[in-house]
C-alpha cells in the first residue's frame, strides 16, 4: 500500500503528456489518396468492378453532401448565413485572395520557369481558384467539431455570390489581355 500511496503522490505533481492522435494526422480520406497515388504511379490496374464501384462512390460524394448541407441548413435556419467578419474573411479570401495567388503563381511559372499555358488554361485556373467553397465543408467541420453552421453559411454564400464574381473575374483578365 506504501508503494501505491507513493506512485499516487509522485504521479499528482507530473502532468500527463498528450496523446498524439494518428487519426487527426492520417484521416482516412488522406489515406485513401495516398491508396491512389500509388495506383496510378505504378499502374496498377483495378477490377472492372472495383473500378466501376469506386466511379459511383465518387460520383456520389457532391450530391450527398449538398443533401448534407440542405438539411443543417434547416436546422440552421437562414440566419446562419449572416454576413459577419469572419464570413466576410472567407468571402475575400475564396474570391479575391486566392485567384491573385493563382495568377500570380501562374506568371511566376510563365516568366521564371518558361511554362507557357494557353490563355483558356489561365482564365480556367483563376476562375477555378475562385470557385465557391467546396461543398464538404460542412462535412469536415462537424467531424472535427468546429462551426457548423458557420460552415454551412460560408457554402451558401459563396456559392450564391459566385454568380456574381466570375463575369467580374472574367472581366478583369480580359482588362489584362488574357481572352479565351
Amino acid at each position: 500500500i506504501d508503494s501505491i500511496n507513493n506512485r499516487l503522490v509522485s504521479t499528482k505533481g507530473k502532468s500527463k503528456k498528450p496523446k498524439f492522435d494518428w487519426k487527426k494526422l492520417l484521416p482516412p480520406p488522406l489515406i485513401g489518396f495516398f491508396v491512389a497515388l500509388i495506383f496510378l504511379f505504378f499502374e496498377i490496374p483495378l477490377l472492372p468492378i472495383l473500378h466501376t464501384t469506386l466511379n459511383y462512390l465518387g460520383d456520389m460524394v457532391t450530391p450527398l453532401s449538398l443533401i448534407y448541407i440542405g438539411i443543417v441548413l434547416h436546422d440552421a435556419g437562414l440566419k446562419s448565413m449572416r454576413l459577419n467578419k469572419d464570413s466576410i474573411g472567407g468571402i475575400v479570401g475564396r474570391f479575391v485572395i486566392s485567384p491573385i495567388i493563382m495568377f500570380c503563381l501562374i506568371m511566376v511559372l510563365q516568366y521564371g520557369a518558361g511554362i507557357v499555358l494557353e490563355p483558356i488554361a489561365i482564365i480556367t485556373f483563376v476562375v477555378q481558384s475562385a470557385g465557391p467553397v467546396i461543398a464538404v465543408l460542412p462535412i469536415v467541420a462537424n467531424e472535427s467539431k468546429a462551426d457548423l453552421p458557420f460552415a454551412t453559411g460560408l457554402v451558401m454564400i459563396s456559392t450564391i455570390l459566385f454568380v456574381v464574381v466570375i463575369p467580374i473575374i472574367m472581366e478583369i483578365l480580359t482588362m489584362i489581355g488574357i481572352q479565351a
